[in-house]
């Protein structure tokens, strides 16, 4: 009996409770909604446009080369006999590299200079011919015919010893080119052989650079090549190094590549002390200074939504969010242009907030903002 009174109480008490909340969800409901949160946003985060000149800025990037890159290789066949230099080796321009075996072009050398001296005789004794019959035909001891004859003898011995002399000389230019001599001044980049290789002719023997002036490749607009100008110059950062050194604008390709709307340009960069090497990768920037006055945003005060730009302003107490379209941008300084879509009075929130909603109340502050209203559209549940 005493369990069903307890039973009976609990669930009079439960009904109580449920009618009680019904009761005040009731009471709230005819209050209505609640008011609207009024966001605080402090000076620090509104900005208004302020105008500024935008210098425009050109960036190429890409590793550093050595125009000046010359490859030794190997003019006649023959066994290597040895090389002097290793790689990083310093050579001036003549420096005799190393030695091929040459005995099959001396030898052929030897031949030539035979041949030379057989035409040699054999002009010899064509000029004699040739003189004994002039003195004959004088004489009228032989007749025209055997005189000609023998002048036409003559000329085809001369040219037979202009021939092997031309075969001679060829021979000793091809002895001369065959020693590996250094064709310029600068370091040994790379040993293709090994000394006691066979070379066969042109082979690649030894490649050499010469550090002192280096170039970096890059690329541009075609709306952007009209603002060049070879001479100009290029601020460089070289990876491994803090400070930047200045270039110069050397060459402008003078067309378009194909299939693309970008112009090749050459950066030159003096390199006295070798500091630099070819190959380390390098940043340019190229200034364009800006003759006008834009107006300009913090780069944190524009958003994007689905492609579009915009920022958010207040206006009238309220939060708008306005389409903007930007211009260039500094990102050193951390600027942004706004070409349509704002005024130099309005009000623009400096940073992006999260969770703000169009025609939310916002206020600016002259009080450093409570940390709840400074961000207080974390708050607001996007609608």
């Amino acid at each position: 009996m005493g369990k069903r009174w307890w039973m009976g109480g609990l669930g009079l008490t439960v009904v109580v409770g449920i009618a009680a909340a019904v009761w005040v969800a009731r009471g709230k409901a005819d209050k209505g909604p609640a008011p609207d949160v009024r966001l605080e946003f402090t000076a620090r985060e509104v900005v208004q446009p302020a105008l500024a000149s935008m210098p425009l800025a050109l960036d190429f990037s890409g590793p550093l080369v050595a125009p000046s890159t010359a490859i030794v290789r190997a003019k006649a066949a023959g066994t290597l006999l040895s090389l002097s230099v290793n790689e990083g080796s310093r050579v001036k321009a003549g420096q005799v590299l190393g030695n091929i075996d040459l005995a099959e072009l001396n030898s052929r050398l030897a031949e030539r200079n035979a041949m030379l001296e057989s035409a040699r005789a054999q002009l010899a004794q064509a000029e004699r011919t040739h003189a004994s019959n002039q003195r004959l035909a004088d004489q009228k001891f032989i007749s025209p015919n055997a005189l000609d004859s023998s002048r036409a003898a003559l000329e085809t011995a001369q040219a037979q010893a202009r021939a092997a002399q031309a075969q001679l000389d060829t021979l000793r230019v091809g002895l001369r080119d065959a020693a590996l001599v250094a064709p310029i001044s600068g370091l040994v980049h790379k040993r293709h052989v090994v000394p006691g290789e066979k070379l066969s002719v042109e082979q690649q023997v030894l490649t050499i650079v010469d550090l002192s002036r280096l170039e970096l490749a890059g690329s541009v607009g075609t709306h952007e090549v009209s603002l060049l100008a070879p001479g100009m110059p290029v601020q460089v950062r070289i990876e491994g190094h803090d400070r930047e050194v200045t270039g110069r604008l050397a060459r402008i390709a003078p067309a378009a590549e194909a299939g693309t709307r970008s112009i090749g340009v050459t950066i030159e960069l003096a390199n006295p002390n070798e500091t630099f090497r070819a190959g380390q990768y390098a940043l340019a920037r190229v200034v364009l200074a800006d003759p006008a006055q834009r107006m300009t945003l913090p780069v944190t005060a524009i958003g994007s939504v689905s492609g579009q730009d915009h920022v958010w302003v207040i206006e009238n107490g309220a939060l708008l969010r306005r389409a903007v379209t930007t211009g260039r941008r500094d990102e050193r300084e951390g600027r942004v242009e706004v070409l349509q879509g704002l005024s130099a009075a309005n009000q623009v929130l400096a940073a992006r907030f999260d969770n703000l909603r169009e025609g939310a109340k916002a206020v600016v502050v002259a009080r450093t903002a409570p940390v709840a209203s400074a961000s207080a559209s974390s708050a607001i549940t996007a609608k």
